[in-house]
């Protein structure tokens, strides 16, 4: 069972082969608590969601993530607005940051086996006008750091050090090795 609604999860998931996962979205508060790290913040809020599905799908295998984007010790929020995306495109320009992808996979026995992936970012210097252009796409809509790096943002992209997939949404290097590990057959 996948404790996510992103389709883009779900296309990751079946590039393992796993083409049809039930899904069950968690519902959790996301917002960070008090000086909390970005790399401690993906990790609480993926085992926070596999959690979550678990109480409504008792002894399901229950798989979760999340995403965050960091900039130093800040977190970077999902842009829903406008302004909050255009905000965060201002910010990582002409800069690196990094994106933490984490993991958890609850078993229906209450194991609980967690991963993270961390993918270091440089975007070039953004001229205003791209940036408004890529407002104008609605790609940023709901992404963390108000980027989707699998849309036209990747041209924004000058270096990356790490998993392309972290930060689509789901590593699937890490996912592929706690699907393994719980005893699942993935290619």
């Amino acid at each position: 069972m996948l404790a996510s609604a992103s389709p883009r999860r779900r296309e990751l998931l079946a590039r393992l082969g796993i083409t049809d996962p039930q899904v069950l979205a968690a519902d959790i508060d996301e917002s960070p608590l008090p000086r909390e790290l970005p790399r401690a913040h993906a990790v609480r809020l993926a085992a926070a969601k596999a959690r979550a599905a678990a109480a409504l799908a008792p002894g399901a295998l229950i798989l979760a993530g999340d995403t965050v984007v960091g900039v130093g010790r800040r977190i970077l929020p999902k842009a829903e607005d406008e302004a909050t995306a255009r905000a965060c495109l201002a910010l990582l320009s002409g800069r690196r940051h990094r994106v933490f992808s984490a993991i958890a996979l609850l078993s229906g026995d209450g194991t609980l086996r967690e991963a993270l992936s961390e993918t270091i970012v440089r975007f070039k210097p953004l001229e205003p006008a791209e940036i408004e252009a890529y407002i104008a796409g609605g790609e940023w809509h709901g992404k963390a750091g108000g980027y989707a790096i699998q849309g036209s943002a990747e041209g924004f992209c000058t270096w990356l050090a790490g998993s392309h997939s972290g930060v689509v949404g789901l590593p699937l290097f890490e996912t592929r090795r706690l699907l393994r590990a719980a005893g699942l057959k993935i290619a």
